[in-house]
This record gives structure tokens, C-alpha cells and sequence, in this order.
């Protein structure tokens, strides 16, 4: 079992950073790849980014790609979201989560969250024009 909690979240000018974190609990949490999605009200949940368990690769959305950047610190069970450059447009409810393990990680898959395991509550972030 894998559990996740994102924190980071909250309130910034358009031009501003977040940095949002997840923190992990979980004995082989180490293996899973991870992503970060997110929500606007009324839609689903859309593909922001994610890394392999290594951190060797990282993978963008178009809309964030050269903004945002990915990491993850497997010794401190953490993998962060760098954002920079926020547009009012990245306003949402960003979540972190766990990819299964047992398929390969490709643009289609890592895109797919019905091929993450485990999911966050979510932490809102909020830019304002």
C-alpha cells in the first residue's frame, strides 16, 4: 500500500512560482514511476508531468513544458513540482500519484490516469492575473 499527500498549494500573482510536494508512505513505493495531474471545476483530471522510479526521465504536458519542472528524492520519499512563470491558466487542483508498475511508462500511458494506482487528495493552487 502507497499512500500520498501533496502539499505546496495556494495563492500567486500570474508570473509567480509554487513549488508543490508529495510526500510518499509506502515500503516498495521506490518502483512506481510518478505523475502529476490536475483539475479545473467541471473537467477531469488532465496530465501535467511525470518521472521514472529512477528520476533518469522526466515527461511534460505541452502546456507546461520549460515551466515546470519534475523531481523526486527517493531517500527523502518525495517527488516535487517546480512551477514557474504561473499563468492564471494553471489554476487548479493538482494532484500526485503512483503509476502501475507492471506496464511500460510511454507518452500514452503516463497520460492515462486510469493507469495510476494511488492518488493524493489534491492541493489547490490558485494564480491570479
Amino acid at each position: 500500500q502507497v499512500q500520498l499527500g501533496e502539499s505546496g498549494g495556494g495563492l500567486v500573482q500570474a508570473g509567480g512560482s509554487l513549488r508543490l510536494s508529495c510526500a510518499i508512505t509506502g515500503r516498495t513505493w521506490t518502483v512506481y514511476a510518478m505523475g502529476w495531474f490536475r483539475r479545473t471545476p467541471g473537467l477531469e483530471r488532465t496530465f501535467v508531468s511525470a518521472i521514472t522510479w529512477n528520476g533518469d526521465n522526466t515527461y511534460y504536458a505541452d502546456s507546461v513544458k520549460g515551466r515546470f519542472t519534475i523531481s523526486r528524492d527517493n531517500a527523502k520519499n518525495t517527488v516535487d513540482l517546480q512551477m514557474n512563470n504561473l499563468k492564471p491558466e494553471d489554476s487548479a487542483v493538482y494532484y500526485c500519484a503512483a503509476f502501475n508498475p507492471g506496464i511500460p511508462l510511454t507518452m500514452a500511458t503516463m497520460t492515462n490516469q486510469d493507469e495510476y494506482w494511488y492518488w493524493g487528495q489534491g492541493t489547490q493552487v490558485t494564480v491570479s492575473s
